[in-house]
């Protein structure tokens, strides 16, 4: 019993090990994309200059999520 235990433990590298099977080869080129701080600034403040609105209606959707979270606290905790 304690040995059928130990192959469905058994990781990867033993079995491969155990069945003749050289190492699994490692992945060693990983490339992450290069991000362009520059160019997505410049977008950002295209947007903002297209549609000064934008941090007008950011501003109000936080303050009245702010007032959502203190009405909800208030009620929970019967402050009121």
């Amino acid at each position: 019993m304690y040995g059928y235990t130990s192959v469905l433990i058994m990781g990867e590298a033993k079995r491969r090990k155990n069945l003749g099977i050289p190492p699994r080869e490692k992945n060693k080129d990983i490339n992450l994309p290069e991000l362009d701080k520059k160019a997505i600034q410049q977008k950002v403040r295209s947007t903002i200059y297209k549609y000064p609105i934008i941090p007008f209606l950011f501003y109000v959707a936080v303050i009245v999520v702010l007032i959502g979270v203190l009405f909800y606290v208030f009620k929970s905790l019967n402050l009121a």
